[in-house]
């Protein structure tokens, strides 16, 4: 059975203390929820959970939706997304299997970064690390005003920006993740390949802006 992987990488630092991290904790297990509703998903995705703040960490291994468990979020500490992305690529290369000779591999990832602020570490080295990995989609969300969208670009075409990182804009965000999540799953179920561009994704709601 091939595995649809969907990566979430989530800002974890302190400036997500309070409000914005019980969003994104309430925002995950909404996510998980809706997707266990879809027959497409839950035959397909598997969701790993990896935060960075000081440092970066694989809360969650890829691990299929039925036994998927939210986990315990708590945010502190500094921004280290630089960490997140070559700690994504290794896990990409440990845990989505290739496509060989005798069988075909896992679909590529889809991946969903969410940071409130500037990295704290030195991006460059994993992003060239992270580049190197072949994914779907990747979609990078600026959530509230002090992300700088510059910074997510270098990452990915397709950003995305919150005006504010309060919990309502957090859930419609993971809402829209969801929805992607199930249709990028119904793609590959239907034989329709894989999704590889933002237009193919569901069009977000009114409060996540697509930059460009």
């Amino acid at each position: 059975m091939r595995k649809l992987p969907v990566y979430l990488l989530l800002d974890t630092s302190g400036s997500m203390f309070g409000e914005p991290i019980e969003a994104v904790k309430n925002g995950v297990q909404m996510l998980v929820s809706l997707l266990k509703q879809d027959p497409y998903a839950l035959e397909t995705a598997y969701l790993s959970v990896i935060t960075f703040a000081t440092d970066a960490k694989q809360v969650i291994p890829l691990t299929e939706l039925a036994s998927f468990q939210t986990p315990e979020l708590t945010a502190g500490g500094q921004t280290a997304l630089g960490g997140a992305l070559s700690l994504l690529a290794e896990r990409i290369d440990a845990e989505v299997s290739k496509t060989t000779y005798e069988k075909k591999g896992d679909w590529k990832p889809l991946v969903f970064i969410m940071t409130d602020g500037e990295p704290t570490d030195d991006m460059n080295r994993g992003l060239e690390q992270f580049k190197k990995r072949k994914c779907g989609v990747v979609v990078a969300c600026a959530a509230g005003q002090s992300a700088n969208v510059k910074t997510l670009k270098k990452i990915t075409e397709t950003v995305v920006q919150l005006d504010t990182a309060d919990s309502a804009t957090i859930k419609a965000f993971f809402k829209w993740v969801s929805a992607s999540v199930s249709a990028g799953s119904m793609k590959v179920e239907d034989g329709g390949g894989e999704v590889s561009g933002i237009d193919e994704l569901p069009p977000p709601p009114p409060e996540v802006n697509i930059i460009v």
